[in-house]
């Protein structure tokens, strides 16, 4: 699911910025850049958010952002000392006349540098925390906001799905009535034909083409798949992640499917059932996006 948090501090007059962004992803796939100061701290941050995310693909960026009055103007005076002797020996050497003013001695390679204080990992790993915090709070609550219209789409597809297994339920009675009366019309052909019949043969087919057409195992099942579902749903929140749970239903879900199928000997039937596959596949594209 995606989402977007930001947070910031001041720390002993240095700025703290930290970003948390993630989008879609099955698994937890999370990438963390901190600033030299807290590189050591990179695994101590990464265990902490694993604690609080298990999907979506995540960065957090934390960033330290330098006042000019946190930096310091070195210059290397044994540097800029070579630079104007040669440039005396070139201009002795060559009779030149340009000269090498100060503004354009302190340009040169090597002659000033910017030293930024040194900061204390320590120091600045609390404020860090707490705006580590405070972002991931805010793309929890951005995913969260996503999540509760993925619900509301979850809850009109589980509506649908009831209603196709409504539709097999009545349909089904009428396949297994329209299989007994196919097999009742075969023995009286054979009868006319031959002159014989088996009605102890007949009943005993008659009562298999029955089981292997009776759906309502997998009816109860899948319904029961659905109002899994349903309370698994309510259930999410925060710490409370609920995506695995809503896979393993849906390939519940997809097994019943997959039997009604195999018993459909119907086209009506058979229809529905492709569309019930059909919903079941979009939900699963969205459930890969839920934590």
């Amino acid at each position: 699911m995606t989402g977007f948090g930001r947070a910031t501090r001041e720390v002993a007059g240095v700025g703290l910025e930290v970003e948390a962004r993630s989008v879609n992803h099955r698994h937890l796939d999370l990438r963390i850049r901190m600033p030299r100061a807290l590189a050591d701290q990179e695994a101590r941050l990464k265990k902490r958010v694993q604690g609080m995310l298990s999907r979506g693909k995540v960065d957090v960026t934390v960033n330290l952002v330098m006042g000019s009055s946190e930096a310091q103007l070195e210059i290397d005076e044994g540097i800029a000392a070579q630079y104007v002797d040669a440039a005396a020996r070139l201009e002795a050497r060559h009779d030149l006349r340009t000269g090498l003013d100060v503004a354009a001695l302190l340009g040169m390679p090597g002659v000033t540098r910017l030293v930024e204080t040194e900061l204390d990992a320590e120091t600045l790993w609390g404020p860090t925390e707490e705006s580590i915090n405070e972002a991931i709070a805010g793309m929890i609550a951005m995913r969260a906001t996503e999540g509760e219209s993925l619900a509301t789409e979850f809850e009109g597809r589980l509506t649908t799905i009831e209603n196709l297994a409504n539709q097999f339920e009545a349909r089904s009675g009428e396949v297994v009535e329209v299989a007994k009366q196919r097999l009742h019309k075969r023995a009286e052909q054979i009868q006319r034909e031959v002159g014989l019949t088996d009605e102890a043969r007949l009943h005993q087919e008659i009562v298999i083409a029955a089981d292997r057409l009776d759906i309502t195992e997998e009816l109860v099942r899948l319904r029961s798949h659905v109002d899994q579902f349903r309370e698994t749903l309510i259930q999410a929140g925060p710490g409370e992640p609920v995506g695995r749970r809503l896979d393993f239903l849906l390939q519940e879900l997809g097994r019943e499917a997959n039997t009604v199928g195999s018993k459909a000997n119907d086209a009506p039937l058979a229809q529905d059932v492709v569309q019930l596959k059909t919903e079941l596949e979009r939900v699963r594209e969205q459930v890969q996006n839920v934590e």
